[in-house]
């Protein structure tokens, strides 16, 4: 709701730069799923070596505990 609000006051002040930031919005979010795709990996990635890492201490810290 801000980014629409702000993106208002911007088209009030200067429409055209307004109009081109609405024409390269979906530009640049095509742009930029690649970057946030292998951040997820990444973060998956992680998390599963944490996982891994941590398993022996879990397991001790609670034996009877499943």
């Amino acid at each position: 709701m801000l980014a629409f609000l702000l993106w208002c006051i911007l088209f009030v002040v200067c429409w055209p730069l307004a109009l081109l930031a609405l024409v390269l919005y979906p530009f640049v979010w095509v742009l930029l799923l690649p970057f946030r795709l292998v951040g997820i990996a990444v973060n998956g990635a992680l998390a599963l070596v944490w996982a891994v890492v941590m398993l022996p201490a879990r397991l001790l810290s609670a034996p009877f505990r499943v």
